[in-house]
């Protein structure tokens, strides 16, 4: 079965954070205008298996089997039209499973925001438009297969995400929401500087084909990587650029609060992510990634120790959002110049962490905005006397935080565990502190709430209960972040699944 391997031996899983090469030899292309498989030599390692087929649906293909080991992937032209003019998707084990991953989240908070949201107001009306747009932005994200595709999911999403921000239009909304524009958009500049520069020296948007002609440093190109790294690293809230991310969390709504940690920041770390392990051993640099993983550290201990400071509520789990977001960008050090079994470790782990994450982060924020509904107030001091009468909420947003402490089983446990065991493998001792205080620091502030919950404030129930459909969807979303490290391994396999099923369904794709 796909995605077997022996006991004490890392999952190999082709496709983790689309980390995709090329098996030597056993190429199989597959193309419904081609009628079935058919053999592809001399492909190099690290090329594109790609073969153009002129079958009802555009091109659709898989990737290599060779030696037992089967790695699939699939590219669809809608509409027809063949690159550079057809739209490519690509679809391989790390893209269902993103999708998949969105599916979840999004419909959890989906079905809390039908709820939680007041029906009577006038704006309310606009946030299903902007949930649905942003839903499409992610999906076209994770399944796009070229680099200015990526960049029209990423606007889609990010412009989704500031009208969401936006709702109720009162004067901090929407200078939070303007504050999250410009940023948006000066990261969406430099991302668009590196496409053009790569553009100009490859002549192609393709980030496979890139990575086929790529043969060694060359200064444009590394030039390219460097802007677009800078320019995602801003829109996913990477400290020192994260000032836009905790005044977004201030004013939004709860649901949209939980989209905008769980999802739309992971997108641009997704294409950060595919850029730097398709292009990052070719046009990287050891000084580039150091530094970036340095950024992300020092995420990891500045919004810890800022969510300890907080004095609401929901400040204190945006501040714990910059210091996950910094474990994300350990990527860097521990993928550049390092063995394959490490690299694919360390992969493993991070992409542990995003999945995790987003479970306990959506479950987190919608756990907080049950909290103030209840006591009428954002402060975490009026938390006072809820653990006596709303401990369901409570108790939610516990179970999230074991996840963000890393402790077992959660699958905040797996992931920094596959982290350490990369950091230690390859000499990079530095990260295991960097885990290690991450953990101690995020126990802090989740105990700070619960300490102030414990606070008796008398004898009567003043609190306002809400709903048990708004209760049990955060609990659920705990569980699933908690329960994650029990299962790793069967969500890790789910990247290398077989999709022979595909193409015949796809052909009858207009």
């Amino acid at each position: 079965m796909a995605g077997q391997q022996p006991a004490g031996k890392p999952l190999d899983l082709p496709g983790i954070l689309l980390n995709d090469p090329v098996a030597d030899g056993g190429t199989v292309v597959h193309s419904p205008g081609l009628g079935g498989p058919v053999p592809a030599a001399g492909i190099p390692r690290g090329a594109p298996a790609e073969l153009a087929g002129d079958g009802p649906a555009g091109t659709v293909l898989t990737g290599a089997v060779a030696g037992g080991r089967a790695r699939r992937r699939f590219l669809l032209w809608t509409g027809g039209w063949d690159a550079p003019l057809g739209i490519a998707l690509r679809v391989d084990g790390l893209a269902v499973t993103f999708v998949l991953l969105t599916a979840t989240v999004a419909t959890a908070c989906g079905l809390h925001a039908g709820v939680y949201l007041d029906a009577a107001r006038p704006w309310q009306r606009y946030f299903w438009p902007l949930f649905w747009f942003l839903w499409a932005g992610l999906n076209g994200v994770w399944l796009g297969a070229d680099l200015f595709n990526l960049y029209v999911g990423l606007e889609l999403t990010s412009l989704a995400a500031v009208g969401l921000v936006a709702l109720g239009g009162r004067a901090p909304a929407l200078r939070a929401s303007l504050r999250y524009l410009l940023a948006a958009l000066l990261g969406s500049l430099l991302y668009l500087l590196g496409v053009a520069l790569l553009y100009g020296q490859f002549g192609t948007l393709s980030l496979a084909d890139i990575a086929a002609l790529v043969q060694g440093p060359l200064p444009g190109a590394g030039l390219a990587l460097l802007l677009m790294v800078l320019g995602l690293a801003l829109k996913t809230a990477l400290f020192p650029l994260h000032g836009w991310l905790p005044p977004a969390h201030g004013v939004a709504k709860s649901p949209v609060s939980a989209l905008l940690s769980a999802l739309v920041v992971k997108a641009s770390f997704y294409v950060a992510a595919r850029l730097w392990l398709d292009l990052g051993a070719e046009l990287g640099s050891l000084a580039l990634a150091q530094a970036v993983g340095a950024a992300g550290a020092t995420a990891v201990m500045v919004g810890s120790w800022q969510a300890q400071r907080q004095q609401q509520l929901k400040q204190v789990v945006a501040w714990s959002s910059i210091a996950q977001i910094g474990y994300l960008f350990l990527l860097f050090p521990l993928t550049f110049e390092v063995a394959a079994p490490v690299s694919l470790q360390a992969q493993q782990g991070i992409t542990l962490q995003v999945i995790s994450h987003a479970l306990a982060k959506a479950a987190m924020f919608l756990a907080a905005g049950n909290l103030i509904l209840a006591v009428r107030s954002r402060r975490v001091d009026a938390l006072s006397g809820v653990s006596r009468f709303l401990p369901f909420s409570l108790f939610s947003f516990g179970l999230a935080g074991v996840s963000l402490m890393g402790l077992p089983p959660s699958g905040g446990f797996a992931a920094k565990w596959l982290l350490l065991q990369a950091s230690l493998a390859s000499g990079q001792w530095w990260w295991v502190v960097v885990l290690l205080l991450g953990g101690l620091l995020a126990a802090g502030y989740v105990f700070r709430i619960y300490r102030a919950s414990f606070q008796e404030a008398g004898d009567n129930d003043d609190f306002y209960h809400p709903p048990r459909t708004l209760e049990a969807i955060p609990m659920i979303l705990a569980l699933l972040a908690l329960g994650l490290g029990l299962v790793a391994a069967p969500v890790l396999s789910i990247m290398a699944l077989p999709f022979d099923a595909v193409p015949a369904v796809l052909e009858s794709v207009p």
